[in-house]
């Protein structure tokens, strides 16, 4: 019985089998080592979550909430969406489908999203509202509307996080002219604990402050790794080229829903760079490579400083940690600049 080396050999003295052709088939059969951003040329507000050997992205579509399954985070591109749910005509959640969140709770899927009433489209009438499937792949199944969160105030971008036993609601909250970041434990998926609710942070420095407007959004939870909590936000208006990720930090031990127990950094974590070409940095998700030894950022950007919220695209790129714990983002990848695929992949 002939090996498949001595088939090879064999193969090549006959001519049917050339050191090009056998070359270029080795290289093809290769996985390749890098990709190249962005994940989604039109990505904003992109969002994954990985379970088991998949990831479920999803991001602001506007007009429906989409998820995009995959075993490889970088080639989400390649993958068929699937439209999980769409608004209904008229009501409460009928208009301007923003920032989708896609949650593991309690053995269930839960879809967290912004919505406002086509009828009075207006940031008075917008707020975070979620949907429920008990369907172990999220992409199938049926989902249940649970109704809008019960936030004290009108507002956008929620997002859920265990800590310490308990779970908690963060958003950000329309509060005078500005939107400030709100904290809330919750008693299910779907309620927040009645008189709990606290904002933790307002806008204080400059550049939470671009655009026109006073903004913080976008709150993501990401434990330290000495035993800290941090909460990274997106500050500014989507439209000021210079959007850009803050970050509020509590001690390890601390209580979550007291502000004086959360420092802000006095600087962006993550921002702009006029270098790489990449501008409006923000509204990231955080996730693990394949093999859960890697860490990565997943947000969203522009490539042209145009003053336009418009243009953003999702991108990832894998970032590391300072000594005292904090995540060190380091500077947005260009385009141009191949980034190794996640570890595992």
């Amino acid at each position: 019985m002939l090996t498949a080396s001595w088939l090879r050999i064999l193969l090549l003295l006959s001519g049917i089998l050339t050191p090009t052709v056998e070359l270029l088939a080795q290289v093809e059969s290769k996985p390749a080592s890098t990709f190249m951003n962005p994940l989604r040329e039109d990505g904003p507000d992109p969002w994954v979550t990985r379970q088991g050997p998949y990831y479920y992205y999803t991001n602001t579509t506007g007009r429906n909430l989409t998820i995009w399954k995959t075993k490889a985070l970088s080639e989400i591109a390649q993958v068929k969406p699937v439209v999980v749910w769409t608004p209904p005509a008229t009501g409460m959640n009928s208009d301007a489908i923003w920032a989708p969140e896609l949650h593991q709770l309690d053995g269930k899927w839960y879809f967290y999203y912004t919505a406002t009433n086509k009828v009075n489209s207006s940031d008075n009438t917008r707020y975070v509202f979620v949907l429920e499937n008990a369907s172990a792949d999220p992409t199938t199944g049926t989902w249940v509307d649970k109704g809008k969160i019960n936030t004290r105030y009108s507002g956008l971008d929620g997002s859920v996080f265990e800590h310490g036993g308990q779970r908690y609601f963060l958003y950000s909250a329309y509060v005078g002219p500005q939107s400030v970041l709100a904290i809330a434990p919750m008693d299910n998926p779907w309620t927040l604990r009645a008189g709990k609710e606290v904002v933790l942070a307002q806008p204080t420095y400059a550049w939470e402050k671009g655009g026109g407007r006073q903004i913080l959004e976008g709150p993501e939870f990401l434990p330290g790794r000495k035993g800290q909590l941090n909460i990274v936000y997106s500050a500014s208006a989507c439209w000021d080229d210079n959007y850009a990720l803050g970050m509020l930090t509590a001690a390890e031990g601390s209580d979550l829903l007291r502000p004086e127990s959360w420092r802000k950094a006095p600087q962006p974590v993550f921002r702009p760079s006029a270098q790489n070409g990449v501008w409006g940095t923000g509204h990231n998700s955080f996730t693990k490579s394949p093999d859960g030894r890697e860490d990565w950022i997943v947000y969203h950007a522009k490539a042209a400083a145009d003053g336009k919220c418009a243009g953003r695209s999702s991108r990832a790129q894998r970032f590391t940690w300072n000594p005292d714990g904090t995540p060190n983002f380091g500077e947005p990848a260009s385009l141009l600049q191949p980034q190794p695929r996640p570890s595992g992949e």
